[in-house]
């Protein structure tokens, strides 16, 4: 149990720095930057998935705001 625990949280960890990194980079980098961190963080998404510390809901949910916060940003920037 203890084990999986700390993996799990290991997972998630990275889960949420990949995406405040993508969050912090919405704010201020270029696309090239951006595009690189959207495909970091959906990587990481699906890796939580497929070890069952995210639910395939839960993981499917948070690519959509990924991808959703990336391509609002993409626009403004125009």
């Amino acid at each position: 149990g203890q084990r999986r625990a700390l993996r799990n949280k290991s997972v998630r960890t990275g889960v949420r720095s990949a995406i405040r990194k993508l969050r912090e980079a919405l704010a201020t980098a270029k696309p090239e930057e951006i595009q690189t961190l959207v495909r970091e963080a959906i990587r990481r998404l699906d890796q939580a998935h497929g070890k069952g510390v995210l639910t395939r809901r839960a993981s499917a949910r948070r690519i959509s705001q990924v991808a959703r916060a990336a391509n609002a940003a993409a626009r403004a920037k125009r």
